[in-house]
């Protein structure tokens, strides 16, 4: 004879209720913490969030956005977070959004293309984020289709051409390429070559041409130009492969920071020294750069600034949806370190020489 099952006996839910009796407070103040509102006291938002975690409430967001609500969480589509320059931002990103009460939720997409982030942007909707902050590069019509995608959902652009009428936050192309080849230039380099980025990237194909436009202000044309994909290794290899082709180049203007490290190791291992037989400016001013051998000179992006704006102007926009779409330039300024000098002045500078003697005893007394 079978055995009887007895129905099994279905959890209660906890409620709004039952935590406001747990914390012995009203149900209003559970209300306004889940809510994340002003004028409730650090001590009973602690007791209310310590009641929650005891009764293992999780408030329904869904229900709340039904009733108009805010998640409190922002989507954020990055490239690869092994890339310094997108690590950056997305901490500033989620620095902000913390202060202001907002949780970031994001989607890293290692080799960004339209399909990718469509998948990323979905999966961000299905979490019903409040905005979408998106940090990878992209063609004016990707760009269209994403807003598309979104609805009424906002969303911000990082890495697209400033001059696209969309919501977007960049930084002055323009101002910072000429920057470096005007430095440059002020020091007597005539020769000049190009390591730029990957050609799919919207903010790599502006860099090009804006030194290119730099150049030919001062009656200069590169002396040779390659192509790396952002990382160290592959300014590495770009550099060995330029010191290959057998032309004169004085001076190296490289894409991003981290491309630069790998460009520094190849001169030092080819013999050459930086700044006194090869000069070399980087881009990004990552948090690092001041800690190469030899310290960076470099163009400054503010992540810091680019997070805090982002974050400001995507809560605008969910709090106020139809402000006017505004495509923002941030400025750029020349950081002036060690990998930039005159050129030929290694034979010449007393100083460089006493420093190369410095480092050659600091090695024979570590084989000691």
């Amino acid at each position: 004879m079978s055995a009887i099952r007895k129905p099994a006996v279905k959890t209660k839910s906890m409620t709004l209720y039952d935590v406001a009796k747990h914390a012995n407070v009203s149900y209003q103040t559970v209300s306004r913490v889940i809510n994340q509102a002003e004028h409730v006291s650090d001590k009973t938002r602690r007791k209310v969030e310590a009641s929650m975690q005891s009764l293992n409430y999780v408030p329904n967001r869904v229900a709340q956005q039904l009733a108009g609500k805010l998640s409190q969480n922002i989507g954020l589509v990055t490239s690869n977070l092994s890339l310094h320059a997108p690590s950056q931002i997305a901490s500033a990103i989620k620095s902000q959004a913390s202060k202001l009460h907002f949780n970031v939720m994001m989607s890293m997409i290692e080799q960004p293309d339209l399909d990718a982030c469509k998948n990323a942007v979905n999966n961000l909707l299905s979490q019903r984020v409040d905005g979408l902050i998106v940090n990878i590069p992209l063609e004016d019509e990707q760009v269209r289709a994403v807003t598309e995608m979104c609805g009424n959902v906002p969303a911000l652009f990082l890495d697209v051409s400033p001059a696209l009428m969309m919501n977007s936050i960049t930084f002055d192309v323009t101002a910072g390429t000429q920057l470096a080849v005007d430095h440059l230039v002020a020091q007597g380099h005539q020769h000049i070559a190009l390591l730029s980025g990957p050609p799919t990237s919207v903010s790599a194909r502006m860099r090009l041409e804006g030194w290119q436009q730099a150049l030919a202000q001062h009656q200069l044309k590169t002396c040779a130009q390659l192509q790396g994909d952002w990382s160290s290794h592959s300014g590495y290899l770009q550099t060995l492969a330029l010191l290959g082709l057998n032309v004169t180049f004085t001076a190296l203007l490289v894409a991003n920071d981290q491309m630069a490290l790998g460009a520094l190791r190849a001169l030092h291992e080819s013999g050459l020294s930086v700044p006194g037989q090869v000069s070399v400016i980087g881009y990004d001013d990552t948090e690092d750069s001041a800690c190469f051998i030899p310290p960076l000179t470099t163009i400054k992006q503010d992540f810091k600034a680019l997070g805090s704006a982002s974050v400001d102007r995507l809560l605008k926009h969910i709090h106020a949806p139809n402000q006017p779409v505004q495509a923002s330039v941030l400025p750029v300024t020349l950081i002036e370190r060690k990998t930039t000098a005159a050129p030929d002045t290694f034979a010449t500078s007393p100083q460089q020489l006493a420093e190369a003697l410095t480092v050659l005893a600091r090695q024979v007394a570590r084989l000691k």
